[in-house]
């Protein structure tokens, strides 16, 4: 047999090969050949370097710092603010002795005796921790009395309990949203829900702060491209999360616009009531008394224990088949250890306040909106927040020469301390989706009374005015 004959034959069979088989065969060979080089250049003999040549290279190194320089003058931790008495009506800050603006003790529970003395007795019944979580030894039975109370409190099906607000928002949004899920939020959520988003890994969209008309142009739109290809739009879950009082502006969410959308365009809802849970409502049950839709409009309520109840953790409730899911879905459930029992405890003993003394939400009520009508009249300031929202944020009018607005309310929050009134500036970390303006938070509370408010309002007014005449 000749070679010409041979030669013939290869190609020929080469040309019954399927084209894709030869591409990957050439690129496995080229993936071979450059791991070989790669190997050997790895295993080169370097040329070893003298001492002075090594003290040399060390001393010209310049590592990278782990975090970036603060340009700020003013920044929170350089001169952190030092609290050294229990946290109440009155609160001692840098030695001086002021009126609490700063904590959200909405309903006064932060120092109640009667709350104290329930946390104290489950102290020396279970101890102070449950050193598990709640699948894992963790559950006690304090922990299933408080679930049963918040779902009966709320006249929902269940609850579940989880040992920190944060991350009950930041777990309970990924249990249910997934990868391709469509979820529209506020452009003004809290940071637990955009960390929750993250985990999440849907495809987010995000609408103009409290505006349902910009939202239902989302939703056009979102529905324009559905139609396009309809077999991808039904494998496409849509969620829409908002704040019950939004904790970064104290503005209450339109609820009963958002759920008219959510029925039109088949969205489900979830609601963060951190804030306004023991706040909005005859009988404190939130934003949906408060608008009066009916709860079971709502697919998920969650919220924080932290702020109105003045204990530790959050929970979520809503139908069995949603909650339920959480317990081996919900990050922060199966795997932290479980709310130590004397904070459940105190929590569950804040909900019978709660339930036998239904005239403290009027009472905060008269309370939000004597303060909010007193704050409107400061002339450095303008009032951003819900009238009854016992979250109150102040920004400054003009900010003088070009001046930091952050270090000059860093200031004015010093200069209202000496002057025995604590306020806090609200702090945002530059990561965030969209951080917000700063500002002066004020958090309002049952127990101030009315010489209070007066007084206080007129102590930021002075300041304020001291700081402005002193950079101008």
């Amino acid at each position: 047999m000749s070679s010409k004959f041979i030669f013939l034959e290869s190609v020929d069979l080469l040309s019954t090969i399927p084209q894709y088989h030869l591409v990957l065969g050439t690129f496995l060979l080229l993936w071979v050949a450059w791991l070989t080089v790669k190997r050997r250049y790895n295993n080169r003999q370097l040329p070893e370097l003298s001492n002075d040549e090594v003290e040399r290279k060390i001393a010209n190194w310049q590592p990278e710092p782990l975090v970036k320089p603060i340009e700020k003058k003013y920044h929170h931790a350089l001169k952190p603010k030092l609290v050294s008495t229990k946290v109440g009506k009155r609160i001692t800050v840098n030695g001086k002795d002021c009126l609490n603006l700063g904590t959200h003790n909405y309903l006064g529970f932060v120092g109640s005796s009667e709350i104290e003395d329930t946390a104290i007795a489950a102290i020396e019944k279970y101890g102070v921790g449950s050193c598990g979580p709640r699948g894992f030894y963790g559950t006690v039975d304090v922990h299933l009395e408080l679930e049963e109370k918040l779902a009966k409190f709320m006249e929902l099906e269940e609850a579940i309990v989880y040992s920190y607000g944060f991350t009950t928002i930041a777990s309970a949004i990924p249990a249910y949203c997934k990868r391709r899920d469509l979820v529209f939020v506020d452009e003004k959520i809290n940071f637990s829900i955009q960390k929750g988003l993250d985990a999440s890994r849907s495809n987010v969209k995000y609408f103009k702060h409290n505006d349902a008309d910009n939202l239902k142009n989302l939703l056009t739109q979102q529905a324009e491209e559905e139609n396009k290809n309809p077999k991808r739009a039904a494998k496409t879950r849509k969620f829409l999360i908002v704040e019950g009082i939004y904790m970064n502006t104290g503005e209450i969410c339109p609820l009963p616009d958002l759920v008219k959308l959510c029925r039109e365009y088949k969205l489900r809802i979830f609601i963060d009531e951190s804030i306004s849970f023991g706040v909005l409502g005859k009988h404190g049950r939130g934003v949906t008394e408060h608008f009066g839709v009916p709860r079971h409009e709502i697919d998920m309520i969650m919220g924080s224990l932290d702020w109105a109840v003045a204990s530790i953790g959050g929970f979520c409730v809503g139908s069995s088949y949603i909650i339920e899911h959480q317990r081996l879905s919900g990050l922060g459930y199966c795997f932290s250890a479980s709310l130590p029992p004397f904070l459940t405890s105190a929590a569950t003993k804040s909900l019978q306040i709660m339930e036998r003394n239904t005239e403290i939400f009027d009472t905060l009520k008269q309370k939000c909106l004597q303060f909010d009508a007193r704050l409107k009249e400061l002339t450095s300031f303008c009032l951003s927040g819900f009238a009854e929202s016992p979250v109150k944020h102040l920004y400054l009018k003009e900010i003088p020469n070009h001046a930091d607005e952050w270090e000059l309310l860093n200031l004015i929050s010093d200069k209202c301390i000496d002057n025995n009134i604590a306020v806090i500036v609200s702090a945002y970390l530059e990561t965030e989706t969209t951080p917000p303006r700063s500002s002066l938070r004020i958090c309002v509370s049952v127990v101030l009374e009315d010489v209070e408010i007066e007084h206080a309002c007129q102590v930021i007014e002075k300041c304020t005015e001291a700081v402005l005449s002193s950079v101008k």
